[in-house]
């Protein structure tokens, strides 16, 4: 329970905040993506692209960029793809920038408190800032630049060790403030919210919101790829930590050293991935909280709830290559849970926040009432715009896949029917090294049709130096003579030439 005693007006900021961000404080983002979703679905990226602009006029936010780069990627327009993924990743590297500096000010930004975290600037959810990298290493790597990917690799780690700093500092801040206005911010103690969602085994069971097990094997076959088999050590060895007990992911690490010595210059080692769904969408939920204000004891307060989309979720066992070889899928990333471990540990800021803006709508109201006359009658009209305007944020990086799953084979390089569940595809795979990804979304399909994989000779055995060839004394002598006399002979006509 909370207790705000202080006589403060906050009414001119509220109708200010309402006057200025009325469109984003209504905006329903889950029915925006609902519709281009089913497009995609259905095969229509071309209209949902099309359905995506149209959602979106004005100053292009993070998730505009976010959801773009995947619905091109869909397409195979793997550079337009990182171009716009790209240009979200400017502002994700804004936000390190300002978050190294205001790291603890969780209750910042005025609009927020007043109003409702649509109003916020959308900065993305630690594991969608993550993600980002993760997929626009895949861009580069469907483009076949292998370095390009190797850069993406690397800022997933250094973006990981941000996200932690800015967290541990965020929570202890947040500690702080929850106990001096005595705000209790568990979950667990909202009357009406679906908790089961938040604390299943799956979500508690997760080291935290924002790593994958996926990413981090992803860089150990890129490390891999590239002969720095150093570096591929620790990514194995991370996705283990994240997800034990998959027979993949040990293995990756269990025969990194035998690797080189089994593979042959006509073979291709593959990575194939699987993305299934979508990942979860948001939705708002209102609940009653005691909070006293004056003479006013309980306040509504709006939260988000995940909600898992079963609807566009297939997920396959196995593939199947030139009809015959049967690869397991290991299902070694889920998004949809990991987004429900982000919020979990997003809760208690979320509580906070809201807590804190239903008591400062409430004070501004009942500072307009006790003034009487027109005043009473803005109160009022205050009143049920604080209402309309309360709501939890939906927005939510919608287009990533619900589940990530992988399987590894060494295939002789050149063309193979690759088959997914019902559908079969021809795809070319070379070089070295090669990864080829497959989105089931609806009832479609989505191939990626790989470049070429690195080119350098990763695995060529050393080559043989043979030892210099003797000559006996007998023919070795008459001839260093005879080189010496051709060469004092030559150095005899340059003498001559100069002196004339």
């Amino acid at each position: 329970m909370l207790s705000f005693t202080r006589p403060v007006s906050l009414a001119l900021p509220v109708v200010l905040t309402l006057t200025l961000s009325g469109c984003s404080a209504m905006r329903s983002y889950d029915d925006e993506l609902k519709q281009t979703i089913d497009l995609v679905g259905q095969g229509q990226i071309d209209q949902a692209l099309t359905q995506h602009e149209s959602n979106n006029t004005g100053d292009f936010d993070l998730l505009y960029y976010l959801e773009k780069g995947e619905l091109l990627r869909l397409k195979n327009q793997y550079k337009d793809s990182a171009s716009a993924w790209l240009l979200a990743d400017q502002k994700v590297n804004e936000w390190e920038n300002e978050a190294k500096i205001r790291a603890g000010a969780i209750l910042e930004n005025a609009g927020t408190v007043v109003l409702n975290d649509k109003t916020r600037r959308y900065d993305g959810h630690d594991y969608e800032k993550v993600m980002l990298s993760t997929q626009l290493a895949l861009d580069h790597l469907l483009s076949g630049d292998w370095n390009a990917a190797r850069t993406e690799i690397k800022k997933t780690h250094e973006r990981e060790a941000v996200i932690a700093e800015i967290n541990a500092k965020d929570t202890e801040a947040l500690e702080e403030e929850s106990k001096e206005k005595g705000i209790t911010t568990t979950f667990k103690d909202l009357n009406g919210y679906p908790v089961a969602t938040l604390d299943s085994a799956e979500v508690t069971a997760l080291k935290n919101g924002y790593q994958s097990a996926f990413s981090h094997y992803l860089a150990g076959f890129v490390y891999e790829a590239l002969n720095e088999p150093g570096l591929a050590s620790p990514g194995y060895r991370q996705a283990i930590e994240l997800q034990p007990n998959i027979k993949i992911l040990e293995d990756g690490l269990a025969t990194l050293d035998a690797r080189p010595s089994l593979h042959k210059p006509a073979e291709t080692d593959v990575l194939f991935v699987v993305e299934s769904g979508t990942a979860p969408a948001l939705s708002s939920v209102t609940i009653p909280v005691p909070v006293i204000v004056s003479n006013l004891g309980v306040i509504p307060i709006s939260f988000p709830i995940l909600h898992s989309d079963p609807t566009h979720t297939m997920q396959p066992s196995s593939i199947s290559i030139d009809g015959k070889d049967n690869l397991p899928l290991a299902a070694v990333t889920s998004l949809d849970a990991m987004s429900k471990r982000a919020l979990r540990d997003d809760m208690p800021g979320i509580i906070v926040r809201g807590i804190v803006r239903a008591a400062a709508k409430t004070m501004a109201q009942k500072a307009l009432m006790d003034q009487g006359g027109g005043a009473a009658i803005a109160g009022i009209a205050l009143n049920v715009a604080n209402v309309v305007t309360e709501s939890a944020d939906e927005r939510t990086w919608r287009t990533l896949p619900a589940t990530i799953s992988i399987a590894r084979a060494t295939l002789p390089s050149g063309k193979h029917d690759i088959t997914v569940g019902n559908n079969k595809q021809a795809i070319d795979i070379q070089g070295s090294h090669a990864v080829v990804v497959t989105r089931l979304l609806g009832n479609q399909v989505f191939w990626s049709q790989p470049a070429y994989g690195p080119q350098i000779p990763v695995y060529a055995a050393p080559a043989v130096i043979e030892p210099a060839k003797t000559e006996s004394a007998a023919v070795a002598e008459p001839k260093k003579k005879a080189q010496a006399k051709a060469k004092n002979k030559k150095a005899g006509k340059l003498i001559q030439q100069a002196k004339r």
